[in-house]
């Protein structure tokens, strides 16, 4: 067997395995609580008024946002906006979606950072998460960033 071989039969392992831990994930009760709540928020006539309200609401604030504070309508667009998020918080299957959401994405991290850091403690993880949870940039530790 030559090196090239080696290498194509241990990729294959790999990818075999990487395939068994999405089956793992997959089956995983974050992911089932995430699809339950997901398909209770997308078959919810209601719901998805409010979320077409909200995305067109946005829009227009969007529209408003590239000229900033200066926009005649700034204001009137973001606190529009901001109504109908809190329109959308209000459904309990909406809430319980987001936070099985979070749980889903902190299990995706959590098995990401394992596998990198197998390789590396220096390897850095994206994640979701806008404040640095690490010393760092609080992507898995990189200490130069600043």
């Amino acid at each position: 067997m030559t090196l090239t071989e080696v290498g194509t039969l241990n990729v294959s392992e790999l990818l075999s395995q990487a395939y068994e831990v999405g089956d793992m994930i997959n089956a995983s009760a974050e992911a089932a609580d995430y699809a339950y709540w997901k398909q209770q928020v997308e078959s919810d006539a209601e719901i998805q008024a409010a979320v077409k309200q909200f995305a067109k609401l946005k829009e227009m604030f969007e529209e408003t946002e590239r000229f900033g504070h200066f926009h005649p309508n700034y204001h009137e667009a973001l606190d529009a906006v901001k109504v109908a998020e809190v329109k959308l918080e209000g459904f309990e299957a909406v809430r319980l979606f987001k936070m099985a959401e979070a749980k889903l994405d902190e299990l995706l991290f959590s098995v990401s950072e394992t596998i990198a850091h197998s390789v590396s403690e220096a390897i850095k993880v994206p994640s979701n998460n806008p404040l640095p949870t690490k010393a760092g940039c609080g992507t898995g530790g990189c200490s130069s960033c600043g």
